[in-house]
């Protein structure tokens, strides 16, 4: 993708070396982009190490924060062209129970809003004034196909928060689409990182494709939707399930 050659590109949680978020980040910096990465630990600086690009440690719940880390990477490389925002799921160091919608309390509910959807809210926000001021923009966001396409017992708030995502895509898409900026969603399904448990693993192979998707095939999509060539492509949601939510039936 020729399309973001020389671009400043940001991947947020981009710790884990078999995540999404770094395959995104590697397929970046290997087309050319000049990629900076974040993540709530220090090994998101050895994640920096293997690209030879710029890490910085943020907890992008913290709106503090998340400016600090915006600054620091328009210091050292420029104002942020692409923004591909992965963080939320999880958060190293702390535990996320399941419940059933009523059994939430107030914290834990708090909790999946903060890290699922608060994150992305506050990293668009840091990125849009620059790119409307620069007349060029790609934002990725990364969703689930849980919450806006199926779900599951026991993840409603996590659910809720990722088909929100969805919702800002929309609405950033049609605010600034006259002014250069592209946002879309891509909502993965069974992807096997190094997070996976075995039950999820397990799921994928009961996909019409017969295996888990893997993190690099979600970053040649968001390379994609980073680039140039994409750039009359906004507002959509790109499933990336090997077919699952397709099927109405599934195996045992």
């Amino acid at each position: 993708m020729a399309g973001v050659t020389g671009r400043v590109a940001l991947v947020t949680g981009a710790g884990s070396a078999g995540g999404i978020g770094f395959a995104i980040a590697r397929a970046l910096a290997q087309a050319g982009a000049r990629v900076a990465v974040t993540a709530t630990t220090g090994r998101v600086h050895d994640r920096a190490a293997t690209l030879g690009c710029l890490g910085h440690v943020a907890d992008l719940t913290d709106p503090a924060q998340v400016m600090v880390l915006f600054a620091s990477v328009e210091a050292a490389l420029g104002p942020v062209e692409i923004l591909v925002n992965n963080a939320g799921m999880v958060q190293t160091g702390r535990d996320v129970d399941r419940a059933r919608l009523a059994g939430w309390s107030d914290e834990a509910w708090a909790h999946h809003m903060a890290l699922n959807i608060n994150t992305t809210f506050h990293c668009c926000r840091a990125a849009l004034p620059a790119m409307v001021s620069g007349g060029h923009g790609r934002i990725v966001n990364i969703s689930s196909v849980t919450g806006p396409v199926v779900t599951i017992d026991g993840s409603s708030a996590y659910a809720t928060a990722k088909a929100g995502i969805t919702g800002m895509t929309r609405s950033i898409a049609l605010e600034y689409g006259g002014q250069g900026v592209t946002c879309n969603a891509i909502l993965p399904g069974w992807i096997a990182t190094e997070s996976s448990s075995e039950d999820e693993i397990a799921a994928g192979r009961r996909t019409p494709a017969g295996r888990p998707g893997t993190p690099d095939e979600i970053a040649a999509c968001a390379l994609f939707l980073a680039s140039d060539e994409a750039s009359y492509v906004t507002g959509a949601m790109l499933v990336v399930d090997g077919g699952n939510t397709l099927q109405e039936m599934k195996s045992p």
